[in-house]
């Protein structure tokens, strides 16, 4: 099997013009956003809504007309009433939770399965690019937990809680979505380091971009794998989406050296989307008609993609699940 070889993203300063590069690139997109793609009576959690995509997205699915349930670290309750007042819609909600540390998300889950089910939608958006690495209080590496370890142990609990709508037949409601952000940078890795899986690596930021593409081609082999799990014999239960949204305008590279900011932000300003851009195709994803009872879809930008060959390969994703649950079993008997 031919193995993609990019090495778009191998440090900061390659990284910014792959992403430039990407945005200045003309394509004709194959998907569209319809304003009568409506939300009304759709409950959708967004994760990591306190800023940037996150907190774009739930302005724009509040006035598409859903109830949204805001997971954030900060920002409550001022970005919730500021999602009431730019979208119109009052019934805006938020919850607490610090994807760096795992009891944060088992409360998590709890006030979801008490207040908040079924979930019809749920898009899984934080992220963070940290300088260097920092240990978790479970003692992993905070990058790989936020980017990916967190979004497996964060589903497979509301899964395991029944907090999804799952169609079943004759049901009057659509199957739910999960929607995982990921990025084109997941195709960059030539392999899986499965020796290395979890275990604690320190680097500094010129290793940060890197591993950022590497725990996204984890997420998006992750999310390729909960559709086959979800949806074993191909009738859709729950459907499961990924995409890369393009570059971005946010504060995801706030902790870069300061040296580097000023020039960032000019770079970021100019040539990265908005979040208000960058949100249609997470927005496509939740509330689009054409996709209600599709298995799985993978978008760049507004185009529909294929993942890489590794993130397929369902011997990664299967390796993958078992590497997860026997990390968290390790750790569930340490704490």
């Amino acid at each position: 099997m031919k193995i993609e070889k990019q090495n778009k993203y191998r440090n900061p300063v390659v990284a910014t013009f792959t992403g430039i590069r990407e945005i200045l690139r003309k394509q004709k997109p194959d998907c569209f956003l319809h304003d009568d793609d409506r939300l009304d009576g759709k409950r959708v959690l967004i994760d990591g809504a306190s800023s940037g995509l996150g907190f774009a997205v739930a302005v724009e699915v509040a006035r598409r007309g859903a109830k949204v349930i805001m997971a954030c670290r900060s920002g409550i309750p001022d970005k919730g009433e500021l999602v009431k007042k730019l979208s119109g819609n009052n019934d805006i909600h938020m919850l607490p939770v610090d994807f760096a540390d795992i009891n944060s998300i088992q409360n998590l889950v709890s006030s979801i399965r008490d207040q908040y089910t079924p979930i019809d939608i749920l898009i899984c958006n934080a992220a963070v690019v940290p300088r260097e690495s920092r240990k978790t209080k479970q003692g992993l590496e905070e990058m790989f937990m936020v980017n990916y370890l967190s979004k497996f142990i964060f589903l497979n609990l509301l899964l395991e809680k029944g907090c999804f709508r799952q169609s079943a037949v004759g049901s009057q409601h659509p199957a739910s979505r999960i929607i995982i952000v990921s990025s084109e940078s997941h195709r960059n890795p030539e392999k899986f380091d499965w020796e290395g899986f979890g275990k604690y690596k320190n680097y500094g930021i010129q290793k940060t971009v890197e591993l950022y593409g590497y725990y996204k081609l984890m997420l998006t082999t992750f999310a390729r794998e909960l559709s086959r799990r979800l949806n074993p014999d191909g009738k859709t239960s729950i459907s499961v989406f990924s995409l890369c949204p393009g570059p971005i305008n946010s504060r995801i590279a706030r902790e870069a050296p300061g040296i580097f900011q000023p020039l960032l932000s000019l770079v970021f300003y100019l040539f990265f989307k908005s979040p208000e851009k960058a949100r249609v195709p997470v927005v496509y994803l939740a509330a689009s008609k054409e996709l209600e009872g599709k298995l799985f879809e993978y978008l760049f930008l507004m185009n529909r993609k294929e993942i890489s060959e590794l993130a397929a390969d369902s011997e990664n994703g299967r390796r993958l699940w078992e590497l997860s649950e026997n990390l968290i079993k390790t750790i569930s008997k340490k704490q």
